[in-house]
């Protein structure tokens, strides 16, 4: 972080400002240990993304309202990473600033993930129905899991990357490389967590997962979610083990103003006192993931449904949209394979394009590309499907071609580069915009999460609605999605500021960077 001269003739700080002590630069090791978490926390998420929306509609809540239940992870967001990266900041534990929310993060994932995966089992022994279309406590039951869950995540992913940032020091570059490799790891997570969702027996590890109120497709599930709590409290005990933390002295704090609501000033003062280059990343960033969102919501579903032609629910077309769905699975695990190898290449990449605003820009126009193509492939899946007649005088959907299939597939891969860069490049910038205004860390980090969880609550609130507006498919979604990703990619291009080069920080002047 930047050092200041000590001098008594020193205006007084920003609201938001904290005094930075700057310490040595960690080894490199040290970084990858933190990031690593990353891993076990990425492997929850993507059972989540991939399983829990097919999940939801076989507890009985429909398509048009399963989006909403995605809001519990943009409101706690909202809400919890500003509050944690607070106070992570002025933490003076003897364990370091970071570490005891990360272990307390780890706690909570534990617990959600035993609520969501023993939703159905609690919901039948609290009088849910066997074989009822809607199984009200279930759902309840998993609604209070995933809302646990969701405020774990963000207890621990929040306090993770401003760790990484603090053992960077100041360098720039550092800092950087410290968050591709937690978007690495992120990469290796998400295929962990797709390879464990896409096969179907792996309940038979644990055979009592499976029960007379959850199937296989949920035993399976919850087998899933056994496997990342043991992933994710392994990594986290080492890396809390082996990498330690200064504990942190703050000066003296001026009481003479009297009481005052401490972090809702903070954080208007951090609203207030940022700086042009934070606030372009703010919009950039929103409108990044007004793109994202709904295919992180509904890309299984999507499979399932517009691709295979299946429908939510038993019998052939359900079995046909579950056979989509694990599909999606498999996407998703392509995706995260190119999205954990292009992690490795960011650095690489931007300075071959000419800086990482102009990387961030270009990938930003190829997933508009690529949700624009979801429409192009729904389209050419519905001319050539083909049916079949059953015993019983039904008619039911085939699976589409190995050409449809493939060019379904492919939009998954390509997807994989700009996810990377999602993950790495916006908060490799605010931190390194932090540095420059000496905002802490753990606050600028969420107050840049806000630029993500806001526009993730429209989505969820207006995407089931919108889609069905348009006929109850995910395709309208996909498309304004598409559309946002080409205005971000556009921001980003002619306003996004670069960021200083290569050196350490406290060697730059101070001020915005225009």
């Amino acid at each position: 972080m930047v050092s200041s001269t000590k001098d008594d003739k020193q205006p007084p700080r920003a609201p938001l400002e904290m005094q930075h002590h700057e310490s040595p630069q960690r080894p490199i090791w040290q970084l990858i240990m933190v990031s690593a978490i990353a891993a076990g926390v990425q492997f929850g998420w993507a059972l989540q993304l991939s399983l829990l929306t097919p999940y939801v509609q076989l507890l009985g809540v429909p398509h048009a309202w399963s989006s909403f239940i995605w809001l519990c992870g943009p409101i706690s967001g909202m809400i919890v990473q500003p509050v944690v990266g607070y106070y992570s900041d002025r933490c003076t534990s003897r364990f370091g600033r970071r570490r005891p929310f990360i272990a307390g993060g780890a706690l909570l994932v534990a617990i959600a993930v035993f609520l969501i995966g023993y939703a159905a089992d609690i919901g039948v022994s609290a009088g849910d129905k066997l074989g009822a279309p809607t199984k009200p406590r279930a759902v309840a039951i998993f609604v209070v899991g995933f809302w646990i869950l969701d405020v774990a995540n963000n207890t621990l992913q929040g306090p993770c990357r401003a760790l990484l940032a603090d053992l960077s020091g100041s360098n720039s570059s550092k800092i950087r490389t410290g968050n591709a490799m937690f978007a690495f790891f992120m990469g290796v997570g998400n295929v962990l967590g797709y390879a464990a969702g896409s096969y179907t027996h792996l309940y038979q590890i644990v055979p009592f997962t499976k029960t007379a109120a959850c199937d296989v497709y949920c035993a399976n599930l919850k087998t899933c979610f056994f496997i990342s709590i043991a992933l994710l409290v392994s990594i986290t005990v080492l890396a809390l083990a082996t990498v330690s933390e200064d504990v942190f002295v703050p000066e003296a704090v001026d009481k003479s103003n009297g009481k005052q609501m401490v972090f809702f000033g903070e954080m208007l003062g951090a609203l207030k006192e940022m700086s042009r280059p934070m606030w372009i990343l703010l919009m950039v960033t929103c409108l990044n993931w007004v793109a994202w969102f709904p295919f992180f919501l509904f890309d299984t579903d999507w499979m399932g449904k517009e691709v295979y032609g299946g429908e939510v629910g038993t019998g052939p077309a359900g079995q046909l949209y579950n056979r989509g769905v694990r599909a999606g699975a498999l996407g998703l695990l392509i995706n995260s394979v190119v999205s954990g190898l292009s992690s490795l290449c960011i650095e690489h990449l931007a300075r071959w394009v000419g800086g990482v605003k102009r990387l961030w820009g270009g990938v930003n126009f190829l997933l508009a590309i690529c949700l624009a193509m979801t429409v192009l492939v729904t389209k050419m899946a519905e001319s050539e499907r083909q049916f079949t007649t059953l015993p019983d005088g039904t008619t039911t959907p085939l699976p589409p071609n190995a050409g449809i299939k493939g060019g379904a597939l492919s939009i998954f891969a390509v997807l994989g580069a700009p996810l990377a860069v999602t993950f790495s490049v916006p908060c490799a910038l605010a931190s390194i915009f932090s540095n420059d205004s000496g905002a802490g860390q753990g606050l600028s980090l969420g107050v840049l999460n806000l630029a993500i969880v806001i526009p993730q609550m429209v989505v969820s609130v207006l995407s089931g609605p919108w889609d069905a507006l348009f006929g109850g498919g995910n395709l309208p979604a996909f498309v304004v999605g598409a559309v946002a990703a080409a205005i971000s990619g556009i921001f980003a291009f002619t306003m996004l500021p670069s960021p200083p080069p290569d050196v350490v920080l406290s060697k730059v002047s101070g001020g915005g960077m225009h």
